[in-house]
């Protein structure tokens, strides 16, 4: 009686397989396949209390489907049509035949309980035992040793539309793929899985086997999930987008921006932007966010005429920032992160960029501030403004944007600008005098240019010096009037002069004018002399002999003029500030 019991109870199992109960049915309508199970369960509920025949089955990749059923083939395609006419169902909905599908999870508690309408079990199919389990179509289990290709294809082909697009985003999250996330696998999709197998170390097939596919999709998976990728609706902003929220957490609202600052003082932020405008609203913005610190120096524009993109970064941090212009709103995000991490930025980058989506409802009024935030000159919106280390003034020499300014402005400057931040390079330098030369990276025509007095100017003459006294926090020059004091240095040095005038350091390296817009030469910064304290309103110029000099030598023409007559106070504020600019040193 032992060998008919075993053999009764062996046949039963066989009918309980999810696999033997799959190749009962005839057709099934698949209408979603979800990465996780309780995503999964969730949408089964729903269809269930909308639909009949509403289960749920395992596809051993990972993912789990939802599929209505079991129907015949002809009488599937029909429901499937009227449902997807009715929106009742996805439009990408399909006729599955079932051979995918592994264990049911919906309904609840059904596991491996019979499914209704069974139809024959083909009388080829043998039982299997727990020894011998069978291979779960498109399973990240990989089946018996030694996967061929077309053995590997025939499972790929039957993996759901979604897992195929998934496993192109894992592809392009490894750096492999940089086309469209389609599911269609062609030769783009091919390369990038050769490319794959070859970095792992496997045979660059172009056909991931199943095993191989479990690696990536778990890498990819292991990836987010420490990342915390997160669709974020922030129906205020009217943006959602998906977010690092393992790294991430909302702060405030501060017009255009909502900040969502690192967590646990991390440098990782994320701003959305957010505010009504047209395309000179889109081009302010672009210039505002070069201002801003987490923008860095020297960041690669890409502007257009309804979007932009800037990316850079430095010692510190990279970022990342895109906007553009839809229906009278501006909308975008900016991704600031830590330097030395750039792969793993760019394919977040590449996330939030394909899940960036412009709600048409919601967009930041300028009246939202950031509650209790103080007025703060170094702050825009809540962010900080970029600052240079130092700063000097200096001024142009010729018609092409040479600039002459203090020596010192190459000590430690990991870039040199001027004016409005142009970039620009030291070409001459005189320890003796302190002075050097800077020429633009980019032609530059100036709005004036020095020209240098022919003589020497009357002892005791008003003289004007032009400088940037406090940095560039005014936008301007500003004029220190008082009078040439004597033609020589204290020690008698004959390229220096001694000026009666009270200026701040930041004057420094600015001209010296006579009344009638000629260039005397060039403000000095006071003495360090720590055994004398000398008069306030004492200062030294470099004369503009020794200047003209210097700029013979660096095969520099320096344009001369003799005494005219004087000028009047404003007419000389509009040329010293044509010719006077603003030289900063960036770290």
């Amino acid at each position: 009686m032992t060998k008919p019991i075993f053999r009764a109870l062996a046949v039963l199992l066989f009918l309980l397989q999810p696999q033997t109960l799959m190749a009962q049915q005839t057709a099934w309508i698949q209408i979603e396949a979800r990465p996780s199970l309780t995503e999964a369960q969730a949408r089964a509920r729903y269809y269930a209390a909308r639909l009949p025949r509403v289960n749920g089955f395992a596809l051993g990749t990972g993912w789990y489907a939802i599929a209505l059923g079991p129907y015949e083939e002809t009488q599937a395609k029909a429901i499937r049509s009227r449902l997807r006419a009715s929106g009742q169902i996805p439009r990408d909905s399909f006729v599955a035949d079932g051979r995918g599908f592994g264990l049911r999870f919906w309904p609840i508690g059904a596991g491996a309980a019979p499914i209704p309408a069974p139809a024959p079990a083909p009388a080829e199919q043998t039982p299997q035992t727990p020894d011998q389990p069978a291979a779960q179509s498109g399973s990240q289990i990989a089946p018996a040793a030694g996967e061929t290709p077309a053995q590997a294809r025939a499972a790929e082909a039957r993996l759901p539309r979604q897992a195929r697009e998934d496993l192109q985003r894992a592809l392009a999250w490894q750096g492999h793929y940089a086309a469209a996330i389609d599911g269609d696998f062609g030769p783009g999709t091919r390369r990038a899985m050769a490319a794959y197998q070859q970095a792992e170390g496997f045979e660059p097939t172009g056909i991931l086997t199943t095993a191989q596919r479990r690696q990536l999709m778990g890498d990819y998976q292991k990836a987010l999930s420490e990342l915390g990728m997160k669709r974020v609706v922030d129906e205020t902003a009217g943006i959602a987008i998906e977010l690092p929220m393992a790294m991430l957490k909302f702060d405030s609202y501060d017009y255009p921006f909502a900040h969502y600052n690192g967590r646990d003082g991390s440098k990782v932020r994320a701003i959305l932007i957010s505010q009504r405008g047209n395309e000179r609203t889109l081009i302010g913005l672009y210039d505002v966010m070069q201002s801003l610190a987490i923008v860095p120096r020297g960041s690669k524009g890409d502007k257009k005429r309804r979007s932009f993109t800037l990316t850079g970064s430095d010692n510190s941090i990279a970022s990342y920032s895109y906007a553009a212009l839809e229906d009278g709103q501006i909308k975008g995000f900016t991704l600031v992160w830590p330097a030395g991490d750039k792969r793993r930025m760019q394919r977040l980058i590449d996330r939030m960029q394909a899940s960036f989506t412009a709600l048409p409802e919601g967009v930041l009024d300028e009246t939202m501030r950031r509650a209790g935030a103080d007025q703060n000159i170094d702050l825009l919106a809540g962010l900080e403004l970029r600052k240079p280390a130092r700063t000097h003034s200096g001024f142009f020499v010729d018609s092409a944007g040479a600039v002459v300014t203090l020596s010192d402005v190459a000590d430690s400057c990991r870039q040199i600008t001027i004016g409005d931040e142009r970039s620009a390079r030291i070409v001459a330098t005189d320890e003796t005098l302190g002075l050097s030369v800077l020429r633009p990276d980019d032609p530059l025509a100036p709005p004036g240019y020095a020209r240098f007095r022919e003589g020497a100017a009357r002892l005791n003459s008003e003289i004007a010096v032009a400088g940037y006294s406090y940095g560039g926090s005014l936008g301007a020059p500003t004029l220190s009037f008082g009078q040439l004091a004597d033609i020589r240095g204290l020690a008698g040095e004959a390229e220096l002069a001694r000026l009666s005038v009270t200026t701040l350091p930041g004057d420094a390296g600015g001209p010296v004018l006579a009344g009638d817009g000629t260039v005397l030469g060039i403000l000095m910064p006071k003495p360090d002399d720590s055994g004398r304290k000398l008069p306030g309103d004492v200062a030294f110029m470099t004369n503009a002999d020794a200047v003209a000099a210097m700029l013979a030598d660096a095969r520099i023409t320096a344009e001369r003029a003799g005494p005219a007559a004087a000028l009047a106070p404003e007419d000389l504020t509009v040329l010293a500030g044509q010719m006077t600019v603003l030289v900063s040193c960036w770290n």
